[in-house]
């Protein structure tokens, strides 16, 4: 009985030195809920239609009253502007041009008067020559070569006048620009409102000279807002209009709802954080409900919908894992893990869809590790 029971002992360690202890691993039970699949960027809100206005005219502006924020109507003055003083040399050469434009004038003038009389002749020589041709005194080739004359003279009078009319208008059109000269330095030109909205920024609010198209303010309204996202061009091909978008971490604690209207069809070079070139599509949203309480240029986080169902099966992402075309998961049954395929659909960062082979309620191993082998004894942490 000794040697038996020594034998026995012995076999017994030797089975509990070799046995593998179990692993102490975290379970999971497989439940239904809600499943979104979308994509998550920094972006901003800014003015629809923003109306940049800039001065038409090199000129001095008058100190801007206007301030950030003030209520403006279409067609009210922005700015008042002063031309600058008259360029001398420019002054003399648009009056020379009157000059030379009025001589043209009247030697287009005299030459119409001069075609007029050659016509008036010719035509006078031709009734006479009519009537010896009815009496034989010349011939009917000789009349010809009057008539052709005569139709000379009359294309050369049209001529004239199309000259005369020419020279008209450029006399008209040079006094028209030394009237320019004088009215610029007679009177302020006024700097309308293009559209009714608020003034969001003055660039110019001191009295100075400034050039020909530099900015002045920018106005727009508030009212008409739109949310901009920029996403990497891989991720804007999944996108499409229509799509609900909820733009976060605003300032207040329930997100905004806004519906995407447009992918823009251009992408743009944009340096990431760490130094690397992205291809990057900006993403345009407007409002759902009521107006958004933000301000242009100011930052959200967007949350663009691709996918979302309020009752999947589903798994954490680090639960499931591929093996060759295949994914698996392990499945506890009976305190051992078991591997299981498993048929998957949408996913997100966080969790992902289980279509088949896997029922609600079962248990599985959240993190798989290499230690995890088909029918390894498992204890639940």
């Amino acid at each position: 009985m000794l040697i038996v029971i020594g034998i026995l002992s012995v076999t017994t360690l030797i089975i509990w030195i070799l046995t593998p202890a179990p692993l102490r691993l975290e379970l999971i039970r497989a439940e239904k809920g809600a499943l979104t699949v979308s994509i998550d960027n920094e972006g901003i809100v800014r003015v629809h239609d923003a109306y940049v206005v800039a001065s038409p005219i090199a000129a001095t502006i008058e100190r801007i009253m206007l301030r950030t924020g003030d209520t403006v109507t279409r067609g009210d003055v922005l700015a008042w502007l002063l031309p600058l003083p008259v360029d001398l040399q420019a002054r003399d050469q648009t009056l020379a041009r009157l000059q030379a434009a009025q001589a043209r004038w009247s030697e287009a003038t005299l030459q119409q008067r001069e075609a007029e009389i050659h016509h008036d002749l010719a035509r006078q020589e031709l009734e006479r020559q009519k009537t010896l041709v009815r009496d034989h005194f010349i011939s009917a080739q000789a009349l010809d070569q009057l008539i052709a004359r005569e139709g000379t003279s009359q294309t050369a009078v049209s001529t004239a006048r199309a000259r005369t009319q020419a020279a008209q208008a450029a006399v008209a059109e040079a006094r028209a620009a030394v009237s320019t000269f004088t009215r610029a330095a007679q009177r302020k030109i006024p700097v309308l409102a293009p559209a009714s909205g608020r003034v969001l920024s003055v660039t110019q609010q001191s009295e100075r000279t400034i050039g020909a198209g530099l900015p002045l303010m920018t106005i727009g309204d508030p009212g008409q807002m739109e949310a901009v996202v920029d996403v990497l061009s891989a991720d804007a091909i999944k996108i499409q209009p229509g799509m609900r978008v909820l733009l976060r971490d605003w300032g207040g604690d329930i997100p905004l709802e806004a519906r995407v209207r447009l992918v823009e069809p251009v992408a743009f070079t944009k340096i990431s954080a760490l130094g690397i070139e992205e291809q990057r599509v900006n993403v345009i949203a407007d409002p759902v409900g009521s107006p958004w309480p933000l301000g242009d240029g100011y930052r959200i986080q967007a949350r663009i919908v691709l996918w979302q169902q309020d009752a999947v099966l589903k798994l954490p992402g680090s639960s499931v894992f591929r093996v060759g075309n295949h994914w698996r998961i392990f499945v506890a049954e009976n305190g051992r893990a078991k591997e299981r395929t498993v048929t998957i659909g949408q996913r997100n960062r966080d969790d992902v869809q289980i279509i088949s082979g896997l029922r609600e309620g079962e248990q599985v191993v959240r993190f798989p590790s290499r230690q995890v082998s088909e029918g390894a004894r498992i204890i639940v942490e």
